[in-house]
């Protein structure tokens, strides 16, 4: 009979990272499911099997924490969207495409876990200082990633700018009325309005 394997014994940095990891998805769980006021520490501490002690080396703050988890799941969510795989497409193809995966990023939990922090920090100074900073830089990498979705020559139309502007507030607006009325995001009539806006004010004149 052969001798038992031993267990591989992790490193102190492999253990680091694993608590690391745990206490950031646990804090988003707590964000979508709790909400802001219900994502307390001790809450976080709990859903990720932590001890105080470690969950406070990571993170010595309730505010740096939360603004950490969001900004991890973002920039998670803006890794699968540079990976799209209609990027080969082109003209008007092209756009509706990039309408609807762009559109999908307002139907993710990242974008609920941001509304709960947006809407705290209103009210809450320290909130606002840690998560301002934060939300600027995350914004000029999606502004790099929509580039990417509408591909180089959509993205130097002198109308590009303002699409992209029109397409953030709008699909904003749209996908916080899905917290008082859920439903199919895929079906919603606004896609193909914002796809038809798109394709007439990015069209290549003749």
């Amino acid at each position: 009979m052969a001798a038992p394997i031993p267990p591989t014994r992790r490193t102190q940095g492999e253990r680091r990272a694993s608590s690391h990891q745990l206490i950031l998805d646990a804090a988003v769980e707590s964000l979508v499911e709790d909400g802001y006021a219900g994502a307390t520490t001790v809450t976080i501490q709990a859903r990720a099997g932590v001890s105080r002690g470690r969950l406070l080396h990571h993170f010595p703050s309730r505010s740096a924490l939360l603004v950490a988890a969001a900004q991890h799941l973002a920039v998670e969510r803006l890794v699968d969207v540079e990976t799209w795989p209609h990027a080969d497409t082109t003209g008007p193809e092209r756009i509706d495409r990039a309408v609807e995966q762009l559109w999908s990023t307002f139907c993710t939990t990242y974008f609920w876990a941001a509304m709960e922090l947006w809407i705290a920090a209103r009210n809450d100074e320290a909130l606002r200082a840690e998560l301002l900073p934060q939300e600027r830089g995350l914004g000029a990498a999606i502004q790099r990633v929509v580039v990417t979705l509408f591909g180089a020559a959509h993205a130097a139309h002198p109308a590009f700018d303002d699409v992209r502007e029109l397409l953030f507030t709008g699909m904003r607006g749209v996908a916080l009325t899905y917290a008082l009325d859920p439903r199919d995001p895929r079906t919603d009539p606004h896609l193909a309005l914002w796809k038809r806006t798109a394709r007439r004010l990015l069209a290549t004149p003749e």
